[in-house]
């Protein structure tokens, strides 16, 4: 019987072979490759993957009074209006934190003194290797927004049960928010 703290027990082998892999398109942000592989049932088929080029940072900045601020902007894969918890890209090579920094004044004007990681995610592991990671900031300081030039941003003052309840009322779907406002909600024991 396998051990479950062995790191090699058996749910831990790579069951799948990738016999070659081809580049399908690339920009600065992703790449789109297609696997020929033979699968765990030792079938050949195909895998398609989507690899990022950063790491996906999530903040949740919460103010002494316990509200959060919420980004609102319309996102184009989707085709709609998206509150969110600012969040943005940080390069595989830089520090994460300081990636979460950066993307905190850039979208709500905030710097903030106290800063803890929450979560790491896995956004959609079916398809992609994108990892993302979730911090709360703290002792929030206001100042300028510096945007984007893709961004159109709305910033949202909210309680933060108010935001978990957007969560649980599909006002909140992207998925690093929701997770990151419910392990919030958890971490501090809202209801």
């Amino acid at each position: 019987m396998a051990n479950n703290n062995d790191p090699k027990n058996e749910h831990d082998i790579n069951k799948w072979n990738t016999i070659y892999r081809q580049k399908m398109y690339e920009n600065p942000w992703i790449r789109v490759s297609e696997d020929m592989v033979v699968n765990p049932s030792n079938k050949p088929g195909i895998y398609g993957t989507i690899h990022f080029k950063n790491l996906a940072i999530g903040i949740i900045p919460i103010d002494e009074e316990g509200n959060t601020y919420l980004v609102g902007q319309y996102r184009y894969p989707l085709d709609i209006y998206s509150w969110e918890i600012p969040m943005g890209g940080g390069n595989h090579a830089n520090d994460p934190l300081e990636s979460a920094k950066r993307e905190l004044q850039e979208e709500t004007g905030f710097t903030a003194n106290k800063w803890t990681e929450i979560a790491k995610v896995h956004t959609s592991n079916s398809v992609t290797d994108e990892e993302g990671i979730v911090y709360i900031a703290e002792e929030l300081q206001a100042g300028e927004t510096n945007f984007d030039e893709t961004e159109d941003l709305q910033v949202k003052k909210v309680s933060l049960a108010e935001a978990v309840e957007m969560v649980m009322n599909n006002e909140i779907t992207d998925s690093i928010s929701m997770i990151g406002l419910l392990k919030v909600a958890r971490l501090r024991n809202l209801k």
